[in-house]
């Protein structure tokens, strides 16, 4: 399942680039590598974000650093205005030993390192860097690496972030499966309210079940049906967080055709039942 190669173009500097993405053209580029660090916010979006074999939701105001050559993407849900990001892509020169083997560097290079599992930040941290990405496209060269690097720096000081894939993702760069990933992404997002067979998928992406199954497991890190069951588990999140639907509602919603089975995948994924996950978010936004 090979993710497809991004050229990221570059612009005045030879550190860094800065794009601000508002169409679903820019935003939903398929799941792709690059050998630029990434560090993206989102101003006004929300959907579906995969990095490695991670699935997790995504709102306004997520900010996330991806480390280079790690596969990703991020799915707009649909029927939804337009998306909003601003986009940093540090290249290789931003890391020339010279400058990143300094001691002011220190914790910055650091954190870079830590970024081939992908880094999640707190929505506490976006909000306070908030005002640097609504000016950071519109100032001069030298500021604009300045700001950066102040933000860089407070992100590479807090502590409140969590890692998207928590024991790294290796992916073999060289695979000639260019369009399968994006196949079973879409095919689940299109059809994950409803029982998906392994034969099913499979034939989607010209596989047989078996020789599927092990392919899968061995790229994603963990097998087809724990990768189904944890975009829903991310479905059910997302409905606990915007209706007050009950968890019942919910657990069919997401396509779940069991409760307690339902219960048990919650409690696998999120560490806690659907109840807690819901008081826990409104309590964080008091």
């Amino acid at each position: 399942m090979r993710a497809h190669f991004k050229p990221i173009r570059s612009d005045e500097s030879k550190l860094f680039t800065v794009v601000v993405q508002e169409d679903e053209k820019q935003f939903e580029y398929p799941w792709h590598y690059h050998p630029e660090y990434e560090l993206t916010y989102i101003k006004k979006s929300h959907g579906v974000r995969y990095v490695g074999n991670s699935i997790e939701n995504f709102f306004d105001g997520d900010l996330v650093l991806i480390g280079s050559n790690l596969p990703h993407c991020w799915i707009n849900t649909p029927h939804q205005q337009r998306a909003e990001a601003v986009v940093v892509y540090l290249k290789e020169e931003f890391l020339d030993k010279a400058w990143m083997d300094s001691c002011e560097f220190d914790a910055i290079r650091k954190l870079l390192a830590l970024s081939g599992k992908g880094i999640k930040f707190d929505k506490t941290v976006a909000n306070k860097l908030k005002p640097k990405w609504d000016v950071l496209q519109t100032l001069a060269p030298l500021e604009k690496l300045t700001t950066l690097l102040h933000i860089l720096e407070e992100l590479a000081r807090t502590k409140k972030y969590h890692f998207l894939c928590e024991y790294g993702f290796s992916y073999d760069l060289n695979s000639n499966h260019n369009e399968r990933i994006n196949i079973v992404y879409k095919y689940i997002e299109k059809h994950y309210q409803k029982k998906i067979t392994l034969a099913e998928i499979a034939d989607k992406v010209n596989m047989s079940e078996e020789y599927f199954s092990r392919f899968f497991s061995k790229v994603m890190k963990k097998s087809f049906f724990e990768f189904l069951n944890e975009y829903k588990i991310n479905r059910a999140c997302k409905l606990l967080i915007e209706t007050d639907k009950q968890i019942s509602e919910i657990c069919y919603a997401a396509g779940f055709e069991s409760i307690p089975f339902f219960y048990r995948q919650f409690k696998k994924f999120k560490n806690c039942q659907p109840k807690n996950y819901r008081v826990n978010y409104y309590s964080a936004l008091s």
